[in-house]
């Protein structure tokens, strides 16, 4: 007997999703514009034009922030607000929420557009944001959130379809990762330290960096697909029990293949094999998703010659296919140890941005504007030559990347002599080498942008020819439902909950067990899944039954979402906590910085350096011949944040300290061409006229002291003065080699900070009776001019 029913008009609110939309097609060319830019400093250090705020290292946060959450962030809530309307059968719960998040969002990207270029940055990729802005950013996604589930709690439409499921992963999980990458402690209104260091901190931030690609670039992105591409195609999706499989295989296999990015360093190497594993893993439901996406076209197929919308999402969905082929790829050690740090990488990101994103966001736009606005698209002609010369850039961009990446990897692992002599020692010899291929990577960056002007053209005009529509729909609700009304017992007493609980305490065991016992959880485990599939194909439907009550209950739902991704990360973190404490160290501790090394290193942080040049020489032969000795855990143990790096524009810094004079550094620092030919990195001359903020020090001193670093107990006086000591020791030692610089100018700091990098010591050889602020500070002579070719141009010497 069907339940009785009542008529209920609905009036959507869809001027939060036009702002949205016209923010995201905005924002994104700006991005795009800054990312060319950026590309076309790399191959002429002119364009960097000696201005601090146009600096590489300041842009390229700019750029990378701009695309990920001013562009695809925009156009994602843009998505959302419209599809979850619709598929809740009611209007979003609060207007003045979503005003609050819209303006909210939009003042962040602003005040993230202010401060990068201004030189206040985190250092740590995707997250450079200081922190005030951190928690406008958690206020408004919190925004955000109170208005989707209200939306849910409010719903007509008792089941969830499955795009919502996407989008309630991306909340909690995005939430999650947020709120533990951004633990720090402030010590001014525009600067503090996070709560992590060195390889606590590297697999914190690479946890939240690859989730951020996985849950604020993929998840809600997949959710759109799920939605749009059936209205588009007018063709249901192909399978639904695909999209479960889907759906629950990527949200719990994702979050634990953060390690990946730290393969062959000093990572613990069972995380290293854990991230591997993960990551191998995605191949299966990325490739699910994919061709649930592909399939819903079946018998659609002739739409890809008339319809421009249906060739940016089948482009789309076939980017995210090759992209999430490619990164598990990536995440083999071998092939790893050529692609990491290079060009490879960076191809692999933007075949996903621009391929994924930017075509998903061009389609979606494309589908919504006529709708939003009542009219039809101003020239599909446009929209099809958009199509084309935007995929013609992204393959240049592309292709570009991986033979760079290839070429430049092959050249810096390249040995001769059975592998005792490095074929290429000079690093600039790999930078000329695809400087043609780094200009090939900025045509294709043109054509992507003139795409993407000819879309806003052709935008503008759409919405010109029409006005904002109010659509209003009548809809069905039953008068007695048994939707959010599941008791939590029937949540998790049921097969599904106890067969994932065991299977997961198998594979944990199997994991930290030692031997034998690990190989009998592994045993266990397969023995616990040939059982679940015998279980499952005996139960009938039940199953399913249970699964589609979940599917009504909008709140079990989210909580075991929240357990899925939570799992990964607890496991992976928590162990890392006694892992960076001192006495875990390897054979090595790092020394602490002076006041001056401490505002040094500040300054590398805050110009990005960090961009071109990593601070960890992995395990591998090549990387010891060219840099030295392989880095140990503990030499970066009270680096917050720490450096490590994830691309090589210049060479690794791990073993700079000491191995050039002062006046090296300054005249590098001053104009790099000078003492390395063909370097590509801007001169920061400027550094000369800028003071070192001497005052902020013991504020900066004190925080260190809260997170564990053995600062000796000092005054704010003996602070500053032990700061102004070192300055005055190195301004002096560069005036004997005929160089002027002010004690307390920047660059004396930054060299101060480049001349401790590296510096160690055997942790029972700390000295226990001479503090290390009561020792004379170091200073490394300047050499005489016979010797200074010799000595200081050796074959790393191009620092950028």
């Amino acid at each position: 007997m069907n339940a009785p029913t009542k008529t209920v008009v609905i009036e959507y609110e869809d001027r939060t999703v036009r702002h949205f939309m016209l923010a995201s097609v905005i924002w994104g060319a700006v991005a795009l514009l800054v990312g060319v830019v950026v590309a076309s400093q790399l191959n002429y250090w002119q364009m960097n034009f000696d201005v601090p705020w146009l600096t590489f290292g300041r842009l390229r946060p700019l750029h990378t922030n701009a695309a990920i959450f001013a562009f695809v962030g925009n156009m994602m809530f843009a998505g959302i607000y419209y599809s979850t309307q619709r598929l809740c059968k009611t209007r979003t719960a609060s207007d003045l929420l979503s005003r609050i998040h819209f303006w909210g969002w939009q003042l962040i990207i602003l005040a993230a557009a202010i401060t990068l270029p201004l030189g206040y940055s985190r250092s740590k990729e995707y997250a450079e944001l200081i922190w005030p802005i951190n928690i406008a950013v958690a206020l408004i996604w919190v925004v955000f959130a109170i208005n989707f589930f209200w939306t849910l709690k409010r719903r007509n439409e008792p089941s969830l379809y499955v795009a919502l499921w996407f989008y309630i992963a991306t909340i909690i999980t995005v939430t999650m990762l947020y709120v533990v990458n951004h633990l720090q402690i402030p010590t001014s209104w525009t600067h503090a330290y996070p709560v992590f260091a060195g390889v606590q901190d590297g697999l914190v931030q690479w946890w939240y960096g690859h989730n951020a690609v996985a849950f604020f670039l993929t998840t809600p992105i997949l959710g759109i697909m799920y939605y749009f591409l059936p209205k588009a195609a007018e063709r249901p999706v192909y399978s639904y029990r695909l999209s479960i499989i889907h759906f629950w295989s990527l949200v719990f296999i994702y979050i634990w293949a953060g390690p990946h990015h730290l393969l062959n360093t000093s990572l613990p190497h069972w995380l290293q094999m854990l991230g591997m594993l993960f990551s191998l893993m995605l191949w299966a439901p990325s490739w699910g998703g994919m061709l649930n996406g592909l399939l819903t076209l079946r018998g659609a197929w002739d739409k890809l010659r008339t319809d421009p919308v249906i060739k940016f999402f089948v482009a789309a969905i076939t980017f995210y296919g090759m992209a999430t082929f490619e990164g598990p790829l990536l995440s083999i050690r071998v092939v790893n140890s050529l692609s990491h740090y290079s060009d490879w990488t960076i191809g692999h990101v933007h075949s996903g941005t621009l391929g994924w994103n930017g075509f998903m966001a061009a389609g979606l736009f494309y589908w919504m504007a006529p709708r939003l606005w009542g009219t039809k698209l101003h020239s599909v002609a446009l929209a099809n030559f958009h199509f084309w010369i935007g995929l013609v850039g992204i393959l240049f961009y592309v292709a570009s990347m991986w033979v760079s990446g290839v070429m430049q990897g092959l050249m810096l692992n390249a040995t001769t002599d059975g592998g005792t002599v490095l074929a290429y020692p000079n690093f600039v010899e790999t930078l000329n080498a695809i400087r043609p291929l780094m200009l090939l990577r900025v045509l294709g960056g043109v054509f992507y942008l003139t795409g993407f002007l000819i879309m806003v053209y052709n935008l503008w005009r759409t919405i010109r020819s029409g006005r904002p529509v109010v659509e209003t729909r009548e809809v069905h609700v039953e008068v007695s439902s048994n939707q959010d009304r599941m008791s939590w017992k029937e949540v998790v007493n049921n097969d599904p909950v106890i067969f994932t609980v065991v299977g997961l305490a198998f594979m944990c065991a199997w994991f930290f067990l030692p031997s034998y016992a690990n190989l009998a959880a592994l045993i266990s485990g397969v023995i616990l899944c040939w059982l679940g599939v015998q279980r499952f194909q005996a139960a009938g439907k039940s199953w399913g039954y249970w699964y589609d009550r979940l599917l009504e209950n909008y709140l079990p739902f989210s909580v075991l979402t929240l357990v899925a991704v939570a799992i990964g990360g607890v496991i992976q973190i928590l162990p890392t906590v006694t892992v960076n404490r001192a006495k875990n160290v390897e054979d090595r501790i790092q020394k602490p910085y002076t006041p001056l090394e401490l505002a040094g290193r500040d300054l590398y942080v805050s110009e990005g350096c960090y961009n071109c040049h990593s601070q960890m020489i992995r395990t591998m032969v090549p990387d010891v011949l060219r840099y030295g000795d392989y880095s140990r855990l503990g030499e970066s143990i009270y680096d917050y944040p720490f450096q490590w790096g994830s691309k090589r524009t210049g060479p690794d810094l791990a073993r700079i300290g000491g191995k050039y004079p002062n006046v090296w550094h300054y005249n590098h620092m001053k104009d790099p061409r000078a003492v390395s030919p063909g370097s590509n990195m801007p001169n920061y001359a400027w550094m000369l006229d800028k003071k070192t903020d001497i005052k902020g020090l013991p504020a900066k001193i004190a925080v260190q002291q809260r997170l564990g670093v053995p600062y000796p107990a000092m005054s704010r006086d003996e602070i500053q003065q032990q700061a102004i000591e070192q300055g005055i020791a190195i301004s002096a030692d560069l005036k004997k080699a005929g160089a002027f610089a002010l004690p307390d100018s920047q660059m004396v700091a930054l060299i101060a900070y480049l001349q401790k990098v590296g510096q160690f010591e055997a942790p029972e050889e700390r000295p226990a009776e001479t503090p290390w602020n009561e020792k004379p500070f170091p200073v490394v002579p300047a050499l005489p001019d016979k010797h200074r070719t010799a000595q200081t141009a050796p074959q790393n010497s191009q620092p950028n």
